[in-house]
């Protein structure tokens, strides 16, 4: 069964499409995909391939501080398929963060998080998810094995975040948010978008 999970190319589908027998899921806004983003999605892909399982990345467009904030968005969303395309999952499912999703009780988002049948589910210790953000790490416990995953800090033992790397943008010191971000380079997010299979949603040629 490992074989059938090779992270070889990466299918993009909007939320609710997919069903899985069994999968390893991590789950977040991953706006800019950083490099604690990055270190997340690798333990999530590795452990997929350990146990045999499709390794799913579940994320949002926009992220949902965008929305809420109307915060910079660190990546768009072709951008932030690549790069996430490059650290191999077998899925990427995109949720559409829309007014009518932000009303979506905690319950609804479990149910379909359900049909992917998560043998585990990675995230960050602060996830959040349903309306007015009533669900949590405790709650997704309580449903699936759920494995916290510690923050990512850089060697100041500052936490890296996509916040800090905005506030970096601001104060203008590029370079170090640049480091921060990881960025592969255009070479690298070409070769993201042909593992993903053109990066078009399944289903969904509009996209």
């Amino acid at each position: 069964m490992l074989g059938e999970y090779s992270g070889s190319r990466t299918e993009v589908m909007p939320e609710g499409l997919l069903d899985l027998p069994g999968s390893v899921v991590t789950i977040g806004a991953f706006d800019g995909v950083h490099r604690g983003h990055q270190a997340l999605i690798r333990k999530t892909v590795a452990r997929a391939q350990a146990l045999g399982l499709p390794a799913v990345v579940w994320t949002f467009d926009p992220p949902p501080k965008v929305f809420f904030a109307g915060l910079e968005q660190l990546s768009r969303l072709d951008d932030k398929l690549a790069r996430i395309g490059l650290l191999s999952p077998d899925y990427i499912v995109v949720a559409s963060f829309t007014e009518t999703y932000r009303k979506r009780s905690a319950e609804a988002f479990l149910e379909v998080l359900g049909r992917l049948r998560p043998a585990e589910v990675h995230v960050g210790g602060d996830f959040r998810f349903g309306a007015q953000q009533a669900g949590d790490v405790a709650l997704l416990s309580q449903r699936f094995p759920v494995v916290p995953f510690a923050p990512v800090c850089c060697a100041g033992e500052e936490v890296v975040s996509s916040s800090r790397i905005r506030r970096l943008r601001a104060e203008g010191r590029r370079d170090l948010a640049d480091r921060l971000h990881g960025s592969p380079g255009t070479g690298a997010l070409l070769a993201g978008r042909l593992v993903l299979d053109q990066t078009k949603y399944a289903g969904d040629p509009d996209v």
